[in-house]
């Protein structure tokens, strides 16, 4: 019985590493992207602190963060029709390449004491252009690399990566800024995506396959009838829909949430300095990274759309208790939970695009996956960040956790959400 168990066990660890062994495409993407997601994660945490260090203003640190996100609003319809119509590879090489540079200008600009509240807006505009080509390109290849037979396996051990560099990154990346600077976090952020290019150098993937031809049509005809093809294909699939309409406002609390009040409730109300804001945001990482070893454990899941919205009413619950403890290991435990729960959405929901959606219109589906889950973010941090200054950041985290979990509530109640499995 021993022996079955630990041949059990033994199993489980080599599926888990299998795409490792077995894709050479799994490899170059793999490796490349967890260099410049351990780079951005050192940037996401210390961003929101140079900003209010500059101006002492929660409406700044809005202000960064929507401009951030409306710059990917207005990208994301021109990127899907972009990702399935030419190379995935050399988009998001192009996409690395400026966002190598942009690292190493806002770095220079950090240490020659030039770092402005513009100057970090443009940077803010510029890298929300690049991501929101980026993330559909780096979707639309997964969906690709992660074949059927190391699906399950390629997309826990992505998960599993991502969320170890999520545990290290933001403590590492708030150490840096209180011993050294913010330009040694610029700077290294921006190295990270030499790594990433030269990776994905080695990914070798074929076009997306064209569209059925229909009746020729050239200039914003042509783009329209493009990106309507991603919106019927999302219409088939009625899982998909509801939960980009259900994000496009959950999205609105959390990002709020975790980009302007946590930040301010660490740093601010309960005095802790950024290594301990560190400490707290990697502690979502590691209940993400127990959350994805957990959901690895099975490979299915019964009722995934009651299971994926519990996920996102756990971290919403644990956000309410969050504002009412100072206490540093609850700090820690409440964010990992929240972490925990939001890990089992986002599996579900990368499994559920990667089995519904057909190869040559996953660059559509996810820009408008992505659209549709940003769209009002802008608005939400800047509405974040101004009613934090005139109601006060605790009763603004309470009204936006009180939203998310009404949110989640009333998608649970449509029957295509609650019956999918």
């Amino acid at each position: 019985m021993g022996e079955t168990g630990l041949a059990k066990t033994e199993k489980r660890g080599l599926t888990l590493l299998e795409p490792l062994v077995k894709s050479r495409n799994f490899r170059a993407l793999w490796l490349g992207q967890m260099a410049s997601f351990f780079g951005d994660s050192l940037t996401s945490v210390i961003l929101p602190l140079v900003v209010y260090g500059i101006s002492g203003s929660t409406v700044d640190m809005g202000i960064a963060m929507a401009l951030y996100v409306f710059s990917q609003v207005v990208v994301l319809p021109f990127a899907g029709v972009l990702v399935d119509t030419i190379s995935r590879v050399k988009l998001m090489i192009f996409t690395d390449m400026v966002r190598f540079f942009l690292g190493v200008f806002l770095a220079a600009l950090a240490f020659t004491d030039f770092l402005t509240i513009p100057w970090l807006c443009f940077f803010a505009v510029l890298k929300g252009m690049m991501d929101g080509l980026f993330q559909p390109a780096y979707g639309a290849t997964r969906a690709q690399v992660y074949t059927p037979d190391i699906r399950n396996a390629a997309n826990s051990l992505s998960q599993v990566g991502m969320q170890a560099i999520r545990l290290i990154g933001p403590s590492v990346g708030g150490i840096l800024f209180a011993a050294l600077s913010a330009g040694y976090v610029f700077g290294i952020d921006g190295l990270t995506f030499l790594i990433s290019i030269v990776s994905l150098m080695f990914l070798k993937i074929a076009r997306p396959a064209p569209a059925p031809k229909t009746e020729k049509a050239k200039g914003t005809k042509a783009f329209f009838r493009e990106l309507a093809g991603g919106y019927f294909e999302l219409k088939k699939h009625s899982w998909l829909w509801v939960t980009i309409i259900a994000f496009a406002a959950i999205n609105v609390c959390t990002s709020g949430m975790n980009a302007v009040i946590l930040p301010w409730l660490i740093n601010v109300h309960y005095g802790y300095g950024p290594s301990v804001y560190g400490l707290v945001v990697s502690a979502s990482g590691v209940g993400a990274l127990l959350g994805g070893i957990i959901y690895g454990t099975r490979k299915s899941w019964p009722v995934r759309g009651i299971l994926a919205y519990a996920g996102i009413g756990l971290e919403a619950v644990a956000f309410i208790i969050l504002i009412f403890t100072d206490w540093i290991p609850g700090l820690v435990i409440l964010t990992a939970l929240g972490g925990l729960g939001s890990m089992f959405f986002g599996l579900i929901w990368e499994t559920s695009l990667q089995e519904l959606v057909p190869e040559e219109a996953f660059g559509r589906v996810a820009s408008l996956d992505m659209l549709g889950s940003i769209a009002l973010m802008p608005l939400g941090f800047l509405f974040t960040g101004w009613m934090a200054e005139a109601i006060g950041g605790l009763q603004t985290a309470m009204i936006l956790a009180s939203v998310m979990i009404v949110l989640v509530i009333s998608a649970v109640s449509i029957p295509s959400v609650r019956g999918y499995k």
